[in-house]
């Protein structure tokens, strides 16, 4: 599986710590015994022959259950000890954790979570392939084969410069009310930028072509008057407080996204994950996030509903 991922004998070797003849070794001797070649290999680079595919991604299932084998023992005494691999995509991350970690911390003091950020295709991959536990990712988004926990709702607010037609009054907004208006969104691999264009599609609204990589960015853009932008509520406590724009709900239906845990169908963390995912329920349940500046009364909603 090393000489698959790395697509290198030598790279492969440093990975699994031993000399790259002893592995060359290894994976010869394991076409023998399997009866047909997993790699045609010259100076220059190493191929996945057909049959290899197949069992190479047979392999990386066995290799799976092996570790979840492992890791169904010891968890079986108390499954909230140990570490727990999580990832989060970055229109999630920033916002959510601040809140979730301590509540994490303090129900579970012996379970160690290490999270990395990433965008979704990415996140699912690394679950498929066992390299982390489970994601916090919207729902929305093409998960695959995983399964998940829901977290919460979020929905999602339009966001004017000051000045703006739009700004100028507090009733809800209509997909009609966006018909030809000049949106910004995020760069291609995110997910919430999917949700956004389906919306400006249904409103006859116009995609510019500036990209950015961060809902930062689309807020200071459209602070500056470059256009209007989606963001999601979760966000708003942290990205507003310095922006001088306006904030708009948007009648029923509400467009939103449903943040969720995901996980593969089958792993030894289950318990400790449906577990993780009560504790981000409760946590989010708690209290009334800060009202962002820009926000008019009658829009002054909790930023998070309970799902």
């Amino acid at each position: 599986m090393a000489v698959a991922d790395q697509r290198s004998f030598r790279a492969a070797a440093e990975l699994c710590h031993v000399s790259q003849p002893s592995l060359s070794v290894q994976v010869a001797h394991a076409e023998a015994v399997l009866g047909t070649r997993i790699f045609d290999r010259d100076r220059r680079r190493v191929l996945i022959t057909a049959a290899g595919e197949e069992l190479l991604e047979r392999a990386r299932r066995v290799l799976l259950e092996a570790d979840d084998l492992f890791e169904a023992a010891r968890r079986h005494v108390d499954p909230m000890v140990g570490t727990l691999r999580l990832g989060v995509i970055p229109t999630i991350g920033p916002y959510l954790l601040p809140d979730i970690v301590p509540a994490l911390k303090e129900g579970f003091p012996q379970l160690l979570l290490n999270w990395i950020e990433d965008k979704t295709e990415v996140l699912v991959r690394r679950i498929t392939r066992g390299e982390i536990d489970g994601a916090v990712l919207a729902l929305e988004a093409d998960l695959g084969d995983l399964v998940h926990e829901v977290l919460v709702a979020d929905r999602f607010v339009l966001a004017v410069p000051v000045g703006h037609p739009l700004s100028t009054t507090d009733a809800e907004v209509k997909l009609k009310d966006l018909t030809g208006e000049r949106f910004l969104l995020l760069d291609e691999g995110h997910c919430f930028r999917d949700q956004a264009l389906a919306l400006c599609s249904a409103a006859h609204a116009e995609e510019l072509s500036f990209r950015a990589t961060s809902l930062s960015t689309l807020v200071q853009m459209v602070s500056a008057g470059a256009g209007v932008t989606l963001l999601p509520e979760i966000a708003l406590s942290s990205e507003c407080r310095r922006a001088d724009l306006r904030l708009r709900q948007f009648a029923q239906p509400v467009p939103a996204r449903t943040l969720v845990l995901a996980r593969r169908k089958r792993t030894s963390r289950e318990t400790t994950l449906a577990r993780v995912a009560a504790t981000i329920r409760d946590s989010l349940g708690r209290g009334t996030p800060p009202r962002p500046r820009g926000m008019n009364s009658a829009a002054a909603k909790p930023a998070r509903s309970r799902v």
